[in-house]
């Protein structure tokens, strides 16, 4: 698995709940900035991904609760591809506050899939490293 990648997000009010705790869909939102931040630094584009006719694709989530988040808390989201022999890898990704205190940990399962034919890519790997100027990111 590759060095985490990171990125820093300021939690705002208008995505906290009534008790005044980050809503939980926005975790997911904090960890997919993470990863499209993430391929953004490797040179890799959603018109990039158009033009080689791939799209990355979600097929599993789960996130474990820690702590909870306020209005104002900074985070650090991290995220990490370990990559397997299949169709398929999967990305670690933590919230952290400043403090170090975790937040929540995402895992997640993803492919990428072929846009003609609406199928996962036999070596999903491959692909990165070609589209990336910097593969070293995914761990490769």
């Amino acid at each position: 698995m590759a060095e985490p990648f990171s990125v820093g997000v300021t939690v705002r009010g208008y995505e906290t709940d009534t008790q005044g705790h980050l809503n939980q869909s926005v975790y997911l939102q904090y960890a997919e900035h993470a990863r499209w931040s993430l391929l953004q630094a490797a040179g890799i584009s959603q018109k990039t991904l158009v033009d080689r006719g791939v799209g990355p694709v979600a097929l599993e989530t789960t996130i474990h609760f820690q702590r909870e988040l306020l209005a104002g808390d900074e985070v650090e989201v991290t995220c990490a591809f370990a990559w397997g022999e299949g169709k398929t890898f999967r990305i670690e990704q933590t919230i952290r506050k400043t403090d170090g205190t975790v937040a929540a940990e995402i895992t997640g399962v993803g492919g990428l899939m072929d846009l003609n034919t609406r199928r996962l890519v036999t070596d999903p790997r491959r692909h990165f490293d070609e589209l990336a100027d910097d593969a070293r990111l995914f761990g490769i």
